[in-house]
């Protein structure tokens, strides 16, 4: 347990599929970060059930909390704004008597009582967050944050965030956001087709495997990565994720050995690695970022990002090296770089 204090801050980070939260000291010192499982588009309660265990944790209820989401999306909710709403009201309620400060964009923070008024600029902003942190601590960067669904592209220089897109739709439009990450991102959206003893094979479009099959065959897959039950509700081992690749091919496991399958997951990450790489290159040429400028990783896959910085032949940072974490003591915080980056944002608002 790391015990909060009343001078402390935690910044929450509410996604989709998962509840991310960092607890900050009020030297800006990272204590403690945890990602939880919350399949939102199931139900409310998820969320709920995730606060309250996040502070069960941590022992007390702070000062003061940050907040910033990408969850008001879930099909849950029938509009952005709707849900923007309700996960304001799930905090409120479960931080209470504490302030919550909502993360909105280029607006910065505001009360939760505000938030009618500003859905729009809420909603989503999550990556400015990361971005903005960054922006404060290199005068040059591509931020690069990697996640179990999805990947932030952003351009950071002379102390600004140099984003095209404001919003999701604006942003997948300019290469800024890619539906493409290392656990949740089904394997038919990874390639339409795959080479298999000697011959081109179409992958079916069903939901068999996902990208963390993909990276536990490479022996990427960070142990803690994968949360939420594999698309067979099968074994979470290397023999289970081959058995589900192979069944995109129409196939049984024992088609083929598991080096084959896992020479098949390292041509499907290639081509993951191809896409983000034209998105990269596509961001770039918007704008001058010096040749050395780096490309700084977070995320739970930015395992990819080094190499991606090797492909761009720039220098790579990881965030956590931006971060002061010497009194860390449980969780890795560059997973959870949006709910850090707010808290730290909001500590020196």
């Amino acid at each position: 347990m790391c015990l909060v204090s009343p001078d402390d801050i935690i910044g929450w980070d509410l996604g989709g599929a998962h509840l991310k939260a960092a607890h900050l000291d009020a030297q800006g010192y990272v204590l403690a970060a945890v990602q939880l499982p919350c399949p939102l588009w199931q139900g409310i309660y998820f969320l709920q059930r995730s606060v309250d265990e996040v502070l069960n944790r941590w022992g007390a209820n702070p000062g003061r909390h940050a907040v910033t989401m990408t969850g008001e999306l879930v099909d849950l909710f029938s509009s952005r704004s709707e849900g923007v709403h309700a996960l304001v009201r799930v905090m409120e309620d479960r931080l209470w008597p504490a302030p919550v400060d909502l993360f909105a964009g280029t607006r910065g923070f505001l009360p939760a009582t505000a938030s009618r008024n500003a859905a729009e600029s809420i909603a989503s902003s999550n990556w400015l967050a990361s971005a903005s942190f960054v922006s404060r601590h290199l005068p040059q960067a591509l931020l690069v944050d990697i996640g179990s669904t999805t990947t932030d592209i952003v351009a950071v220089g002379g102390g600004s965030v140099l984003a095209q897109g404001m919003n999701d739709h604006a942003r997948m439009r300019c290469g800024e956001l890619v539906y493409s990450g290392v656990v949740r991102t089904p394997v038919m959206v990874m390639a339409q087709r795959v080479p298999f003893n000697g011959v081109w094979v179409p992958l079916m479009a069903e939901h068999f495997a996902v990208s963390a099959d993909v990276y536990r065959l490479t022996g990427e897959l960070p142990a803690h990565a994968d949360q939420h039950p594999a698309a067979d509700n099968g074994p979470k081992t290397r023999k289970g994720s081959a058995r589900r690749l192979a069944r995109m091919l129409g196939l049984d496991l024992e088609a083929a050995t598991l080096a084959d399958w896992c020479r098949l997951a390292r041509y499907l990450s290639d081509q993951q690695m191809q896409a983000l790489l034209a998105n990269i290159d596509l961001v770039l040429s918007h704008h001058d970022l010096d040749a050395d400028a780096p490309l700084v990783g977070a995320g739970v896959g930015r395992f990819l990002v080094r190499r991606l910085a090797q492909c761009c032949g720039r220098p790579y940072i990881d965030l956590l090296s931006l971060l002061k974490a010497e009194r860390l003591a449980t969780g890795d915080p560059v997973d959870c770089a949006p709910a850090v980056a707010v808290a730290w944002l909001a500590r020196c608002a």
